[in-house]
């Protein structure tokens, strides 16, 4: 399986999600934005994965490569590959599906509940989980559901935490993939948005959750063992 993963900044990256590939047979290659590298032609792919970061989706001045980007979405989506977004990711497939990207009412930063929906629980890839769990948010932005696309989860100060369009697109707002090791990469980059909030929660309150984090990985295995069970 040839899998290929958009890294917009250098301590964003795959986090458990490379723990996962290690132990399956798969050809692994990226595009670090940050680092200037070009797309590959999307033929030569069977899944994108789009991973976070602190910029915006709108910011396409400050950021051309963002353009590109999105049109590589669209070019992936269109020729049926497997799409999985996470936080910014999500926000670019929802942009790309033509839906509004804005300023939540709140900053979510730290571990906060999410509940998934009836749809999710009647779903083969969300079934597995618990109605209502923990997970790691660093996000500010959120979008509204894609025309088409099926709500997954919500939480109390964002409605659109997760949704899946068709059968092979995935946005999350939330993070499955984040290990203690790239969430303090996270906190000593982006030390200056943990400021005083309802939904912000101090560096060492997030570290110190070894069970949420073993949660959230497992979660995001299964996801993956899923979405690997189409190309089989």
């Amino acid at each position: 399986m040839r899998i290929h993963y958009l890294q917009h900044v250098p301590f964003e990256g795959l986090a458990s999600i490379e723990q996962w590939l290690t132990k399956k047979d798969h050809i692994l290659s990226a595009t670090k934005f940050y680092h200037g590298d070009s797309l590959p032609s999307v033929d030569d792919l069977d899944w994108v994965i789009v991973m976070g970061g602190p910029m915006n989706i709108y910011e396409d001045d400050k950021y051309p490569w963002l353009t590109l980007e999105k049109h590589f979405i669209a070019s992936a989506m269109k020729k049926n590959k497997i799409v999985i977004g996470i936080c910014l990711g999500s926000q670019l497939i929802a942009d790309v599906l033509g839906s509004k990207v804005y300023k939540d009412q709140e900053k979510e930063i730290g571990w906060y509940p999410i509940q998934m929906t009836i749809e999710a629980q009647n779903s083969a890839v969300f079934a597995s989980l618990p109605p209502s769990f923990t997970v790691f948010h660093w996000h500010g932005d959120t979008f509204d559901l894609p025309p088409g696309a099926v709500r997954i989860a919500s939480s109390e100060v964002c409605a659109n935490q997760a949704f899946i369009y068709g059968d092979r697109v995935l946005g999350l707002q939330f993070h499955l993939e984040s290990t203690k090791d790239s969430v303090r990469q996270i906190i000593e980059n982006c030390a200056s948005e943990l400021v005083t909030g309802k939904y912000i929660q101090k560096p060492e309150e997030i570290l110190a959750r070894d069970d949420d984090f073993s949660n959230i990985n497992t979660a995001m295995s299964k996801i993956l063992d899923y979405f690997a069970t189409f190309l089989k």
